[in-house]
């Protein structure tokens, strides 16, 4: 085989390790899969990778990419999901109230909205944890202290009304609870590392400030 045809098979190679590496970070879950490992006489393929929303790709070599039973997401990312379940679940509750209460059209049809959306959410967090073998709920979690939530009694007020005054304490107690949603995603925002979490919890705030705004046109 001639020098030249052999330095032509060695680039080819390189290319599809290259080319093989990338299809496995993008194909799958979200998280990352087994790089090709390189042989002993060969340098390390270069691949890309992805970045989060808003960032840049980058470029690394295959040897850095991680294992297929590797971790993308971290104890911020857990935290999230199962105190955004919880979250969502009080959200669900109030929204619930709204059809035999709330004295205004566009209020029912928010809070038909607000379900909508947070019940697939909760759907599709506790999936989450399940696809990564977590648990649904972590007993140290104190979910009184969650951002926004509103008290046993703030709910049962709400539940007792009707009408005008209904709307009035759902848009406040929706809006507080909302805004804590906002915050939260925040957290993953700013620390988390899976990149579909992280795509996930800026919907959600996008989603919920629209909400908001919603709300006090309302």
């Amino acid at each position: 085989m001639s020098r030249q045809r052999t330095y032509t098979l060695i680039a080819a190679a390189v290319v599809l390790a290259a080319g093989a590496a990338v299809l496995a970070v993008r194909s799958g879950d979200d998280r990352p899969a087994a790089a090709p490992r390189p042989s002993a006489s060969a340098p390390p393929a270069r691949v890309i990778l992805p970045g989060k929303p808003g960032e840049s790709a980058r470029v690394t070599d295959s040897d850095q990419v991680g294992s297929l039973g590797g971790s993308t997401y971290n104890a911020i990312d857990v935290t999230f999901v199962q105190m955004m379940i919880v979250h969502h679940e009080q959200a669900l509750e109030m929204a619930a109230l709204a059809p035999e209460r709330a004295g205004d059209a566009g209020l029912r049809a928010l809070a038909a909205r607000i379900s909508a959306a947070q019940g697939p959410e909760i759907t599709w967090l506790k999936r989450w944890l399940r696809d990564r073998k977590l648990a649904e709920a972590d007993a140290s979690h104190d979910h009184s202290t969650m951002p926004g939530m509103q008290t046993p009694a703030d709910l049962a007020a709400l539940a007792g009304a009707r009408g005008a005054e209904f709307d009035r304490r759902f848009v406040a107690m929706m809006t507080a609870h909302h805004r804590g949603a906002i915050q939260m995603a925040g957290d993953v925002l700013g620390g988390g590392s899976d990149q579909v979490l992280y795509e996930t919890a800026n919907e959600m705030a996008v989603e919920q400030g629209s909400e908001i705004r919603r709300m006090e046109q309302l």
